[in-house]
């Protein structure tokens, strides 16, 4: 099979640099890139919905209320983006974020940006409460040791049931997310591919790690900042949450 590749380089600016270099050979070709205040996203124009995302995770001094208000990103073509902000009603899906708004509140702005729906996928309700809270949770305690550099994505699979969101707002369901997070420190890793479903469970999240290039061959994005070495770490157990951490 031929594969036509695209190379993008990526720049993200929080209080330093860090650079993200991929090639995408995935069904995705229209990818949009919309850069927020703290995030980065890359919405995918034929599936109207995020595929990629990157940010920092730094240590917490903010303290900011989530918002509760959703709405369509103002910057992105109406083609480009899901038809609706309403919840994905009479589901088991929540709107689930990509970049989650407790990583980014210390700052107004980045928090508001979090609810547009360029950040925000259906994600079953065992997941987005479950396995994906807990990966959250990892990240927000542990941004207070070292800084964390996070990727994620979807991956769309070949799941037809779940995709009953295409009249209300345009999509597909994603039939799986993958996480990644690399201390900027330490270089150590640890990545995920969760199921979009029943499963995605807080007590199941071991069974979902796996290696950066488990990713890149399900995902069909090619992480090249990651060394060899890195691409075929599989940790065997989550990174706990160390005792005593505040999550809120």
């Amino acid at each position: 099979m031929f594969y036509q590749f695209l190379s993008i380089l990526i720049l993200v600016q929080v209080s330093f640099q860090t650079e993200l270099s991929f090639t995408n050979y995935s069904p995705f070709k229209t990818i949009f890139r919309r850069q927020f205040s703290l995030f980065d996203v890359w919405v995918d124009c034929k599936e109207r919905i995020p595929v990629l995302f990157s940010y920092i995770a730094e240590r917490d001094n903010g303290s900011l209320p989530r918002s509760s208000k959703f709405q369509l990103d103002p910057e992105i073509p109406a083609d480009c983006q899901q038809l609706s902000y309403s919840t994905y009603t009479d589901s088991v899906f929540d709107r689930g974020h990509m970049v989650p708004a407790n990583h980014l509140d210390h700052s107004e702005l980045a928090i508001n940006e979090s609810n547009y729906m360029t950040n925000i996928n259906p994600q079953h309700k065992s997941l987005n409460r479950g396995a994906w809270l807990q990966t959250e949770e990892i990240i927000e305690c542990l941004r207070d040791i070292d800084t964390l550099r996070i990727y994620g994505g979807a991956i769309m699979g070949n799941n037809e049931t779940n995709d009953i969101f295409t009249q209300t707002h345009g999509i597909r369901t994603p039939d799986f997310f993958w996480k990644i997070i690399e201390n900027a420190r330490t270089k150590d890793v640890i990545a995920w591919i969760m199921p979009n479903d029943s499963t995605a469970t807080r007590s199941n999240i071991d069974k979902f790690l796996v290696s950066i290039k488990d990713i890149e061959a399900q995902s069909g994005f090619i992480l090249l900042n990651f060394s060899p070495e890195q691409k075929v770490i599989k940790q065997s157990f989550s990174w706990k949450v160390p005792f005593n951490c505040d999550t809120s």
